[in-house]
């Protein structure tokens, strides 16, 4: 049926569509043809793309064992979820073309990078069940310990009030939104036991617990996938406004260098949680890359602002009551 359909469309597009040639017919070399790769502007939106569309291939590989491993969900459930991801990111593209018609693809990169880097941030925070000492109970003079209870021990009769250790039943999976502290003290000596000063009598113990619930990680990556579907079409709104006569060129080499972050990103990943054994590290990834790509991009067009209308760049810097007429 997809074959089918398949020659279905290519008989329509031949019939229905006519090459486009350019005004000019110039007969250029090869050379000629692969002279904007020179240009680092090319290889920048081929670093956006790497993020933008290498980044939404590697995440939807890498969301399933994500999933099956970090929430110990099934696997179909897991391909359910990030399907949550996948899917609206590839429907969405339509309209990031036409909102960075609307809008400029500057712009609408500059949300694209700043969501990402700020959903990313939110997001490499770990599960975490975390046991730490805390403040423990100490005798002020030696004696005999003649009363050990949850909630006190006894030294020749002079009471330590201890906290008692909660009891912590079973947490059900997404049903906790920040983490959460409890604090207890437990005894370390019985009845009967000759203590000196300062010697411990209970150890103090402080539990962290952060859940990562599933249900807003699941919300911050269906964010992300709709920046990324979005930030794929204003990469390539660039394209014809600065190369009008290279598309083809600057396409496919901005286009490999987004198939590359595809096949890149889930090795490279592998390797942060092998090294690391944090599954977060992969947005720790994320967010240096947009990081980075925002960085970039802003520096770049500083750049152009005061090479090519410096006036206008000196007025944006210059504080407002020092402006004439102000």
């Amino acid at each position: 049926i997809y074959a089918v359909a398949l020659l279905v469309m290519t008989a329509i597009f031949w019939v229905m569509t006519h090459p486009k040639k350019p005004e000019e017919e110039v007969t250029r070399t090869m050379v000629q043809r692969l002279a904007p790769l020179k240009k680092v502007r090319v290889w920048r939106f081929g670093l956006y793309y790497f993020l933008v569309f290498g980044g939404f291939v590697a995440l939807a590989q890498w969301l399933i064992p994500y999933y099956v491993n970090v929430y110990t969900v099934s696997v179909a459930t897991a391909g359910l979820l990030s399907s949550i991801f996948t899917l609206p990111s590839g429907l969405i593209r339509a309209f990031g073309g036409w909102l960075s018609d609307k809008l400029g693809a500057r712009t609408v990169m500059y949300w694209v990078l700043s969501g990402c880097a700020i959903s990313c941030f939110l997001l490499i925070v770990p599960r975490m069940d975390v046991h730490s000492p805390g403040q423990g109970v100490i005798a002020l003079r030696g004696g005999v310990v003649t009363a050990v209870a949850e909630d006190v021990v006894e030294v020749d009769g002079r009471p330590y009030p201890l906290v008692p250790m909660s009891v912590e039943g079973p947490r059900r999976e997404g049903t906790l939104i920040w983490p959460t502290m409890s604090f207890g003290q437990e005894p370390t000596v019985e009845v009967g036991d000759e203590v000196s000063r300062k010697q411990l009598l209970a150890k103090g113990e402080t539990h962290i617990y952060f859940q990562a619930n599933i249900w807003i990680f699941t919300a911050l990556v269906f964010v992300i996938g709709i920046l990324m579907g979005i930030g794929k079409a204003a990469v390539y709104k660039h394209i014809p406004d600065y190369y009008p006569n290279d598309v083809g060129t600057v396409g496919g080499i901005v286009g490999v260098l987004g198939g590359l972050g595809g096949f890149v990103c889930p090795i490279l990943f592998g390797y942060l949680l092998q090294g690391t054994g944090i599954w977060t590290t992969t947005w720790m990834f994320f967010l240096v890359l947009s990081v980075a790509c925002l960085g970039w991009m802003h520096w770049t067009i500083r750049k152009m602002t005061l090479k090519h209308a410096p006036d206008l760049a000196h007025q944006i810097e210059e504080p407002w009551d020092s402006r004439p007429n102000s």
